[in-house]
């Protein structure tokens, strides 16, 4: 549970508090749709190289050591988000706090890979609750920003004031990330054993069309996560009733990791990484058909009972199928295609929202997107 702030840090707080605060930045900026968009696009470049430079940094520095120093990292950069209006200095620090955010979440997720082999019977659910704190940060954004867009809203830029109150948030689980990785910086290495016959090495052909369907993942689900806040107060829905919406997303993702941990340890190919990206495409389309409340409501629990789970299922693929020593690489391989998907869906949804469509027509897309990724990835296959 101590481990889990790491994906609460990584991505429930320094990725997704950010649509909260668009409706609110958007207005007070001047900002177009792309614009806005464009600033989860930089945050998932961000994510990308630090995807890219965690191989490399993990041979220097153990998993541990880049657990807390990103969310240290982020929590800095979050701060600073709260210290600037100018569009293109927002860019760049959202970019950084990616970069600090893939150290942190691939990093935790290698952890988790190695607690579950310390409990081989309950390796799914350790997957799953490493992936589910990501609620934590969801329903802790859902209850802090519109309360505090409120509290400052007749100030100049009050929005500044939830991104001070987000870094320190990600402050404070920082501090409690030392403990489980300091404690887990001791443990000896899993025994690099593998099935006979299997590879012994992460190779990308291998998991071609798993690596296709999470690339799909990342361009359809950040669509919903960064404008489904500001389609609903489009529509006219309350900020008491978003407030509510997005905490019980967050709920349903802490909520994940029990629903989802037999099929996850059941399955060694790519069935539950396609059966979770279809769900996942029902979830997103169900707003951009209908305003109805209870229709709504059903949307954020069941994206928030999928969406977590669909990253825990590339982890439970790669550990499956490759020995431990393998893991680092395989999980940051998935990591990298799951950030670069991330870089086109908010820029696409937000050109797509500024059109005749709107919003409505952005989920769309989105959804589609992950039916495309269903289709691929239910071809992936054991090694």
């Amino acid at each position: 549970m101590a481990l889990s702030l790491g994906a609460a840090v990584s991505l429930g707080i320094t990725r997704f508090a950010y649509g909260l605060l668009l409706p609110a930045m958007r207005a007070d900026l001047g900002w177009t749709y792309t614009l806005a968009g464009a600033m989860n696009t930089a945050n998932a470049l961000g994510y990308f190289i630090g995807a890219l430079l965690t191989p490399r940094l993990l041979r220097s520095r153990g998993p541990g050591d880049l657990l807390w120093g990103g969310a240290l990292l982020a929590s800095v950069f979050m701060a600073l988000s709260g210290f600037f209006t100018d569009a293109n200095t927002l860019l760049v620090q959202r970019l950084l706090a990616g970069v600090a955010s893939a150290l942190v979440f691939v990093a935790g997720g290698l952890l988790a890979a190695r607690l579950g082999t310390r409990y081989p019977r309950h390796s799914g659910l350790l997957l799953g609750m490493y992936y589910g704190g990501t609620g934590v940060g969801i329903v802790l954004s859902a209850l802090l920003v519109p309360w505090l867009l409120e509290r400052f809203a007749a100030q100049p830029h009050g929005w500044q004031w939830s991104w001070w109150a987000m870094a320190l948030a990600c402050a404070v689980c920082t501090a409690v990330l030392v403990w489980p990785a300091r404690v887990m910086s001791r443990w000896a290495l899993p025994a690099a054993q593998a099935a006979a016959g299997g590879p012994q090495q992460f190779h990308w052909s291998d998991f071609r069309f798993g690596l296709a369907g999470y690339t799909l993942f990342g361009v359809g689900y950040i669509g919903y996560m960064t404008f489904v806040v500001a389609l609903l107060r489009a529509q006219g829905i309350s900020a008491t009733a978003v407030t509510v919406f997005y905490a019980l997303l967050g709920v349903a993702v802490i909520a994940s990791s029990r629903i989802w941990a037999r099929l996850l340890d059941k399955h060694r190919d790519g069935r539950p990484l396609a059966t979770l990206n279809a769900l996942l495409g029902v979830a997103i389309i169900l707003p951009a058909l209908t305003a109805w409340w209870p229709v709504v409501v059903a949307s954020g629990l069941l994206f928030g009972a999928v969406f977590l789970s669909v990253v825990a299922s590339t982890t439970a693929l790669v550990r499956h199928n490759l020995p431990p020593t393998a893991w680092a690489a395989g999980i940051s391989a998935f990591t990298t295609v799951f950030a670069a998907g991330q870089i086109v869906g908010p820029t696409v949804v937000g050109w797509i929202a500024d059109g005749p469509g709107g919003l409505a027509r952005g989920l769309v897309f989105s959804a589609g997107a992950l039916w495309l990724g269903a289709a691929l990835a239910i071809r992936q296959k054991a090694l």
